[in-house]
């Protein structure tokens, strides 16, 4: 029996090599881009429209959720967010891969989030061929400004990135990470807690 053929789509969401500028997937692109054109040009008052929007384009979101315009996705239905996200400005998500974020997000200004890759080679990279891999977030993250988030990674629960960095491997759980290449910089413990009870009068 003959092995179906598989489309571009269906590669891209496989993890195995495609070309983007497949009709399919550009058609898909434009619809993401329609949704975000309108979600970055409405007046700031309109919150619940772009709410709207956003629930509209992505695979899936909760109850409490805010992205900041001006926002940029590939094709949004690949991601998925948690309860308490939020998003400053300039957020990009390279979505043709699945992006999964946890509950209680905060990611800032400038932040990048790449699934999509090109080969190393010149000659496949000349003939447009691509490929993706997942990312994915824990619940509990703060991502600083201007964080880079490359093909395949994940990072854990409970973890702080520095600004800047540029995240090639996993993070896990309960870490500070920062650096290009982002490396674990030390653990994140109750003594952290009490210093911000302490220096910023919380609770009183």
């Amino acid at each position: 029996m003959e092995e179906k053929q598989l489309s571009e789509k269906e590669k891209m969401l496989a993890g195995k090599a495609y070309q983007a500028g497949d009709n399919e997937l550009a058609k898909d692109r434009l619809k993401a881009r329609e949704i975000v054109f309108e979600f970055n040009n409405l007046p700031p008052k309109q919150i619940k429209q772009r709410k709207q929007l956003i629930k509209k384009l992505f695979g899936k979101t909760e109850t409490m959720f805010y992205v900041e315009p001006p926002f940029r996705c590939d094709y949004g239905y690949n991601i998925e967010v948690g309860d308490h996200f939020y998003s400053n400005f300039n957020l990009t998500i390279l979505d043709c891969a699945k992006v999964t974020i946890g509950s209680h997000a905060f990611i800032g200004p400038n932040v990048a989030i790449y699934t999509a890759g090109h080969p190393l080679h010149q000659h496949l990279r000349d003939q447009e061929h691509e490929w993706a891999q997942p990312i994915t977030i824990g619940n509990s993250v703060w991502l600083g400004g201007n964080v880079v988030i490359n093909p395949g990674v994940t990072i854990g629960s409970n973890v702080v990135i520095g600004s800047g960095s540029v995240v090639t491997k996993d993070i896990p759980d309960n870490v500070f990470a920062a650096g290009n290449p982002c490396k674990v910089i030390r653990a994140i413990t109750d003594a952290d807690k009490d210093f911000y009870y302490k220096n910023f009068k919380l609770g009183e």
